[in-house]
């Protein structure tokens, strides 16, 4: 009876952290439902096949205080701002993120399921402007504060450590884009203090460093529930695993991914990364079977999860 009493202790406390979660959401105004189904689509619908009947998902988020007119809007709108695509068949409707919906967030996966830190060559990737018209170049820094790029000045977008192939793909799509010098530097030793206090300034270091933190105390006592509950309930696995993801990719959408070198000392990202990978860990599993059975496609239940899910975070176990 006693281990029994401990055992429903530690799965009511992981119940507990849930609902806090769930009511730390849903009290943030506004309600960023857009953002949260955009998390869905990427983290658990996309690794499924990426199309979901709209009523199962309706159902499965009406717990996040998302009701169907809401969730109805929601779509709507993500659709006409070209995350979404719908197909109507009879009268059911399957949504799935567009070919570039699924792109940005296959760009933002490489940040969220991948180690954060990184070598340095300490070289620089530069991008002047001044080049390009006044319109294109706000369109093209906005794209490029996407890809991490920040200002050194008014022309010129730089990043230590870019993603080439990354930058090259979306400078190909931007109009104006073929005025963009693209460049590479390095740093002199005398100027690599005043660089320092550059990178921290351009990319506002110590406001994302108190973001993470506040993903730290957030989620920690999650971490502690979970670690020590004795099985847990594939929805709630869902409910924190959606969270998770969101609040996380909310802060790393802002992060450059700047080098281990030009970061602050403690830098609280590195503490949310690992934070993040060992509270997935422990509810990936019970969340794949809530979503292989509350979420449903045109051919019904939603297939297994496509081989590279399981290379996330350094690899997931596929014992499902």
């Amino acid at each position: 009876m006693a281990a029994t009493r401990a055992n429903d202790v530690r799965t009511g406390a992981f119940e507990t952290e849930t609902d806090n979660l769930l009511a730390n959401f849903q009290a943030n105004r506004p309600l960023r439902t857009g953002s949260l189904v955009i998390s869905v689509f990427g983290d658990a619908i996309a690794p499924h096949g990426g199309a979901v009947w709209l009523g199962s998902l309706i159902s499965a988020l009406e717990p996040f205080g998302i009701n169907s007119r809401l969730m109805r809007t929601t779509v709507f709108r993500l659709a006409k701002d070209g995350w979404l695509q719908s197909e109507q068949i009879g009268r059911r409707s399957y949504y799935s993120l567009t070919p570039d919906g699924r792109s940005r967030f296959q760009e933002a996966s490489g940040r969220i399921y991948s180690e954060p830190r990184r070598d340095w060559s300490g070289n620089w990737c530069l991008l002047l402007l001044s080049g390009v018209s006044a319109e294109e170049r706000e369109d093209i820094r906005k794209e490029m504060r996407w890809l991490g790029f920040a200002p050194f000045s008014a022309n010129v977008l730089a990043h230590p450590a870019p993603n080439i192939d990354t930058l090259d793909a979306r400078l190909d799509k931007l109009s104006g884009a073929e005025n963009v010098l693209v460049m590479t530097a390095n740093t002199a030793k005398r100027s690599e203090a005043l660089l320092k206090d550059l990178v921290h300034e351009s990319w506002e270091l110590q406001d994302l460093d108190e973001k993470y933190a506040g993903f730290l105390e957030q989620f920690r006592p999650l971490y502690a529930a979970a670690r020590n509950a004795r099985g847990i309930d594939p929805e709630l696995a869902f409910r924190v695993r959606v969270l998770l993801i969101h609040e996380y990719r909310k802060i790393l959408l802002r992060d450059p991914f700047l080098p281990d070198a030009l970061l602050p000392e403690r830098w609280s990202g590195i503490a949310a990364y690992q934070l993040c990978r060992n509270i997935y860990s422990l509810v990936a599993s019970p969340a794949e079977e809530f979503l292989t059975e509350a979420l449903e496609t045109e051919d019904g239940p939603l297939p297994p999860a496509e081989p590279n899910y399981y290379q996330r975070f350094g690899g997931l176990s596929d014992n499902f």
